[in-house]
């Protein structure tokens, strides 16, 4: 079990939150997207790189590579010896390349728990999309479905990942809350699905937790920018951290999301435009609200 999700926290305390994916150089992704949003709302990370690439692999190079998982073990080892397990507030994961790794993030999120039992552990299952399909070895996908899933206080999958891991077809928000209920997650757990397919001009974000369902619709934008789910599942565990319900936090990553999207596509970027939109990360001009799925 997690901490209380819904606790007010304490705002003369640091947040601190311990994440664990990839990192690359030029533009936003993995780490590089998630990591801004949570200073800019106030959080304090420790970023620990699983991979580091000189850009997402979206482009036609990509130069750099994966630590080892000796290595990464090393570094969290590190930070537990400067007494930071019992201050870290949550564990935030994303892609991992090798099932060893998944391994050393399930037992690096049980020492984190054990040393802090409000401590929370957001799961993004990063494995593949609707247009890439798998892009991560099968080994990996059945670890982070048998591994860290179980210990997630929050899931963040698209469509694609949530399909998998519930074995189920998702394509609406209520295929989204049937999925959700299969998965074997703590009681007080939430999900959040990216990704639905709502309407030919709209795209749509899901999550639940025990008080109930809800949904977020947006117009579809023209616009293919990579890091946009890790950017949306940092700020769900943002906005979470610091108290608010799941529905309010919902509907402030989706609209931070979106106004950054929205930025980029205005731009005509390539890469998140994180740092020039970055009020919206804490200030969304449009606010998109939840609304409860029956």
């Amino acid at each position: 079990m997690g901490g209380n999700l819904t606790t007010v926290r304490d705002t003369s305390k640091p947040v601190n939150v311990l994440s664990i994916q990839s990192h690359v150089a030029y533009g936003h992704a993995g780490n590089s997207a998630a990591m801004f949003p949570l200073q800019r709302l106030g959080i304090e990370v420790w970023m620990v790189p699983t991979v580091v690439l000189s850009n997402h692999t979206g482009y036609p190079t990509a130069r750099g590579g994966a630590l080892s998982t000796e290595m990464i073990a090393a570094v969290i080892d590190g930070i537990g010896e400067r007494g930071g397990f019992a201050a870290c507030d949550a564990v935030l994961s994303g892609y991992v390349g090798d099932p060893t790794l998944v391994a050393v993030i399930a037992e690096t999120v049980r020492r984190v728990k054990a040393a802090n039992p409000d401590a929370i552990y957001c799961c993004d299952p990063v494995m593949g999309n609707d247009t890439a399909g798998l892009f991560v070895k099968p080994a990996v996908a059945e670890a982070v479905a048998g591994s860290l899933v179980p210990l997630a206080d929050i899931l963040t999958p698209n469509r694609f990942e949530l399909s998998r891991l519930a074995d189920a077809t998702v394509e609406s928000p209520a295929d989204a809350k049937a999925a959700a209920s299969k998965l074997a997650m703590p009681s007080t757990g939430v999900i959040a699905c990216t990704s639905l397919r709502t309407a030919p001009e709209e795209i749509a974000v899901f999550a639940s937790d025990p008080a109930g369902s809800w949904v977020v619709r947006t117009p579809r934008l023209k616009v293919a920018a990579n890091g946009a789910g890790d950017a949306f599942a940092a700020i769900l565990l943002a906005r979470k951290l610091l108290g608010g319900t799941t529905d309010a936090a919902l509907s402030h990553a989706v609209s931070a999301v979106y106004g950054v999207l929205e930025a980029t596509a205005a731009a005509g970027a390539e890469e998140l435009q994180l740092v020039g939109a970055q009020e919206v990360l804490v200030n969304p001009l449009r606010r998109f609200i939840a609304e409860a799925v029956r």
